[in-house]
C-alpha cells in the first residue's frame, strides 16, 4: 500500500505542473486588465503602466510565469491584487468554510441516499420504488443554483426557518447556516447516488452467492448487510469519488448564491477583480482536492473487498 501511495503521490507532479500551466495561461485569455480594475476612474495610461510594472505585469508571459512556479516551489502564492496580502493567508482563512460545506453536504448525500437506494431497490417496480426514482429525477435535471434559489426561496423568505447567507461563528451555527447550501449540493449528488446504488443493489440481488447464502437459510437482514449491500458498494464507490470532486467544483455557485465566504466565493470575486495570484491559488487547490478525492476513493477500494489488490 505504501509503496502504491507514493507512486501515486509522484505522479501527482507532473499533474500539478500541467494544471499550472493550463491556469496560468487561460487565465490571461480573460478579457480586462488588473490595473485598470485597482485604479477604476483614475486609471490613465501612466498610472496603469506603473501597476503593471509593481505587478509584473509588464514582464513577458513566460516569465511571469516562471516567477509563479518559483514562488510555489517556495510554499507560496503570490500576493493578491486586491487584498494586499499573501494568496495562501487568503486561502487559509477561507478553507475551512468549504471543507466543512463539502463534508456537510456529502454527509447528508449518505444519509440520504443510501437509505432510499436500498428501499428503492427492496421495493422493485413498486409505488415506493416508483416515487423514489421520480422524486431524484427532479434535482438531478434542475441547476444547482436553480435549486439553491428555490430553496432559498421556500425555507428562508417564506418559512424563515433557516438564513439565507452567512457562515455563522460556533458549530451549531455552522450547521444551521450551512444546511441550505449542504442541501443544495447533496440534492444533485444524492439523486445520482441513489439510482446507481439501486441499479448495483438490484444486480447484487441475482448473483449466485446470494441465493446459496439464502438457500442455508441466513435472515434475511444478514443477506443483505453481508453479502448484497457490501458488495453493491464496490461500484458504488466509484460514483462518491466523482461526485466528491463534483461538490468540491460546485462550491464555488453554492457559496455565490449563499454568500458564503468560501474558497469558491473568493475565487468568483477574484476573477471579478482580475486579482491573478489568488484566482491561480484558489483553482490549484480545488485541482489538488480533486485529484487527492480520487486517491482516496482507489484506497478505499480493498477496505470494500479485500480481493482488489494495489498495484
Amino acid at each position: 500500500m505504501s509503496r502504491y501511495v507514493t507512486r501515486r503521490l509522484l505522479q501527482l507532479i507532473p499533474t500539478v505542473f500541467l494544471v499550472t500551466l493550463a491556469i496560468f495561461f487561460m487565465l490571461r485569455l480573460i478579457p480586462g486588465d488588473p490595473a485598470i480594475s485597482m485604479l477604476g476612474f483614475n486609471a490613465t495610461p501612466d498610472r496603469v503602466a506603473a501597476v503593471h510594472k509593481v505587478l509584473g505585469l509588464d514582464r513577458p508571459l513566460w516569465e511571469q510565469y516562471l516567477i509563479f512556479l518559483g514562488n510555489l516551489i517556495r510554499g507560496g502564492m503570490g500576493t493578491s491584487i486586491s487584498y494586499g496580502r499573501p494568496a495562501i493567508s487568503l486561502i487559509r482563512d477561507r478553507l475551512p468554510t468549504t471543507l466543512f460545506l463539502v463534508f456537510y453536504s456529502n454527509v447528508l448525500v449518505v444519509l440520504g441516499s443510501v437509505p432510499l437506494g436500498i428501499w428503492a431497490a427492496l421495493s422493485k417496480d413498486r409505488l415506493a420504488d416508483h416515487l423514489i426514482r421520480i422524486g431524484m429525477t427532479v434535482p438531478l435535471v434542475m441547476p444547482s443554483f436553480w435549486s439553491g434559489l428555490l430553496l432559498m426561496l421556500l425555507f428562508g423568505v417564506r418559512l424563515r426557518l433557516f438564513p439565507v447567507s452567512g457562515y455563522g461563528d460556533t458549530f451549531a451555527q455552522h450547521l444551521y447556516y450551512l444546511f441550505l447550501p449542504a442541501l443544495t449540493m447533496a440534492l444533485g449528488s444524492g439523486s445520482l447516488l441513489v439510482r446507481n446504488l439501486r441499479s448495483s443493489l438490484l444486480e447484487t440481488m441475482q448473483a449466485d452467492y446470494v441465493r446459496t447464502a439464502r438457500s442455508k437459510g441466513l435472515p434475511e437482514r444478514r443477506v443483505l448487510s453481508g453479502h448484497i449491500l457490501r458488495n453493491s458498494l464496490i461500484p458504488t464507490a466509484s460514483l462518491v469519488g466523482v461526485l466528491l470532486a463534483y461538490s468540491i467544483g460546485s462550491t464555488v455557485i453554492i457559496e455565490t448564491v449563499f454568500n458564503v465566504p468560501g474558497l469558491g466565493w473568493l475565487l468568483v470575486n477574484s476573477i471579478t477583480a482580475r486579482d491573478y495570484p489568488v484566482v491561480q491559488a484558489v483553482t490549484l487547490v480545488f485541482a489538488l482536492f480533486v485529484v487527492l478525492a480520487n486517491l482516496v476513493t482507489d484506497l478505499a477500494y480493498p477496505l470494500l473487498d479485500p480481493r482488489v489488490q494495489y498495484e
